[in-house]
């Protein structure tokens, strides 16, 4: 009977034993416990977008071309109780080779957008927000054919949109409405030749005539590189799933100065329609509508007499860009 009980005893220390090991074991073993929720949340998107048509003793006739569009889209929001911050980076580029013509660029974008927002309960869809818009380019933009003068430039321009207001988002609907009573918006032409130009919206340079050469002008003030305005922003975003793997995405900006010409908006309007094939695959439709009274066209005036060609404003144009294209896009963390 000692035996037996001390048999016993020893069992029953042993799993003792063993049990508190294993508590021990789990304390001290950080990395099997589960990591905390991250209030950081990311998208990374890339693609590509090709269009090709060859032609080889086509007896309709016709030209061979290939285009090809790069593009990314990257998120990066930070949420916690009450506050949010959303940042969002969007690039394009995009060639277009004919034959018998040189490469021409047929897309340049470069946006970054930063908004900051803070509502009182985490119940309602309304912000008290601060946005941050800057839009620029990658390379010169020409008039074509003509590739002697740059009518663009990278940050020429160059906007910068920096307001504070009221912001209603809901996520469930996929959709966001931003409006700012008090927003500065820069215009920076970094390039003193399109400067002395006036071009997009910047105070040109002031010329005098030579008095020893009256065919010639001599450069009193060259011409701002800054233009700075105070007024209104809204903006809008929307993406919902009109049909299974049909996606419908718009993007609209509206602006409008206080001082200068109040009630002459500036429109932004960029809207999308994705065909999703599978998770590589995508086909998409676009169009991009931009008036902005301050962004004259250009055309080309050839001199009679010297046969010279020189490049005049004409006033500002509604202008419209549409997109039809197939490609592969890539999505990581």
């Amino acid at each position: 009977m000692k035996l037996l009980r001390s048999t016993l005893l020893l069992l029953l220390l042993l799993c003792t034993s063993n049990n508190f090991a294993q508590i021990i074991q789990t304390t001290l073993s950080p990395n099997q416990a589960p990591k905390p929720p991250s209030n950081w949340s990311r998208k990374n998107q890339i693609g590509f977008d090709i269009s090709e048509i060859a032609f080889v003793n086509w007896s309709a006739g016709g030209t061979s071309s290939i285009s090809g569009l790069f593009k990314g889209e990257f998120g990066r929001t930070y949420t916690k109780k009450n506050h949010k911050w959303v940042n969002e980076l969007i690039v394009k580029y995009g060639l277009n080779k004919q034959d018998g013509i040189e490469l021409r660029k047929t897309d340049d974008a470069f946006q970054f957008n930063s908004t900051y927002g803070f509502r009182k309960d985490t119940a309602s869809n309304w912000y008290y927000s601060s946005k941050l818009n800057f839009n620029t380019q990658f390379t010169n933009g020409y008039n074509y054919p003509n590739r002697d003068v740059a009518i663009s430039k990278p940050f020429a321009p160059a906007y910068i949109f920096l307001g504070a207001g009221a912001e209603n988002s809901n996520k469930e609907k996929n959709r966001v409405f931003y409006f700012s009573p008090i927003t500065l918006k820069t215009t920076l032409v970094l390039d003193q030749y399109l400067a002395d130009q006036g071009s997009f919206g910047v105070k040109k340079a002031v010329y005098a005539p030579d008095p020893l050469d009256p065919t010639q002008q001599i450069l009193i003030e060259g011409g701002q590189k800054v233009k700075a305005e105070f007024g209104i922003l809204f903006t809008a975003y929307m993406k919902n799933e009109i049909y299974k793997n049909v996606f419908y995405e718009n993007r609209l900006s509206l602006y409008t100065d206080y001082l200068n010409k109040f009630g002459n908006v500036d429109i932004d309007y960029d809207t999308r329609l994705d065909l999703v094939v599978n998770a590589y695959v995508k086909a998409n439709i676009g169009v991009h509508l931009i008036y902005d009274d301050d962004i004259k066209t250009k055309k080309d005036v050839v001199d009679p007499a010297t046969g010279a060609t020189t490049q005049v404003n004409d006033g500002p144009r509604m202008q419209l860009r549409q997109v039809l294209g197939v490609g592969l896009v890539y999505a990581f963390q």
